[in-house]
């Protein structure tokens, strides 16, 4: 965990994340990304010599009707003496029965996030912390350009003055890997996604294609994330 916490760390301070007095929301779907991340900014407090607090929370978009049982990360949150919120919707059902979208991805995403800031909101939140990590910045940049044909990618820090709260991405420096490997060591309550699409994305298509350069250039990714940060697209260049 320790590497984790130098990672988020870097991040933090790098792209001025977090200031005194922030109350941060913290999106917790379950994944490995979002739990390294919730206990990761708990563990920071102690250290970082920032006054924050943070307040977790589930969106739930109830696959096929059904709750999703987030009953272990609400016994991790106990652990840690962090305030747990689980926000229930009909995402699903809109998204898969009501319109039916061929390619549901897209407007699930937009109406997760809708939804995420909202309750961030009403929890008084002034900022929302999402599980981004190193891989995902290097997807999103390759999706944006060979799907739309533009050179861009998700801002470390974004402020969204509409919802008058300032997203951020502690992650953003971690690899997948090395997430993966510290959230099996240390036995996080990891909950699978119901989602009918899940591993069949545009995304898993994007990290196949990456994947497979990486095997063919020393470095790709390390190369692409340094190239975003030197081209300072939407923000990434270093402070």
């Amino acid at each position: 965990m320790q590497k984790m916490l130098g990672y988020m760390r870097r991040a933090i301070q790098e792209y001025d994340m977090i200031s005194d007095s922030d109350s941060i929301a913290v999106g917790v779907s379950g994944g490995k990304d979002s739990l390294i991340m919730l206990v990761g900014l708990k563990l920071l407090q102690r250290f970082i010599g920032i006054d924050y607090n943070i307040h977790a929370l589930s969106m739930d978009p109830m696959f096929g009707g059904e709750e999703t049982d987030f009953s272990e990360i609400n016994s991790l949150c106990e652990e840690y003496n962090i305030p747990y919120t689980i926000i229930k919707t009909h995402i699903a059902e809109i998204v898969f029965d009501i319109r039916k979208e061929p390619n549901p991805c897209s407007l699930c995403a937009r109406m997760r996030r809708g939804a995420l800031h909202d309750a961030a909101k009403e929890l008084g939140c002034n900022k929302l912390a999402l599980g981004h990590n190193h891989d995902d910045v290097i997807e999103t940049f390759f999706m944006n350009l060979f799907n739309e044909g533009r050179i861009d990618c998700f801002a470390p820090v974004s402020y969204l003055s509409r919802k008058d709260i300032t997203v951020i991405r502690p992650l953003v420096f971690a690899p997948e890997k090395e997430i993966s490997r510290t959230s099996k060591r240390l036995d996080f309550p990891v909950v699978k996604s119901k989602c009918p699409v899940d591993g069949h994305t545009n995304r898993e298509t994007m990290k196949q294609f990456i994947t497979q350069q990486g095997t063919k250039y020393k470095g790709f990714s390390d190369k692409i994330f340094g190239a975003i940060q030197r081209a300072d697209i939407n923000g990434w260049g270093k402070k």
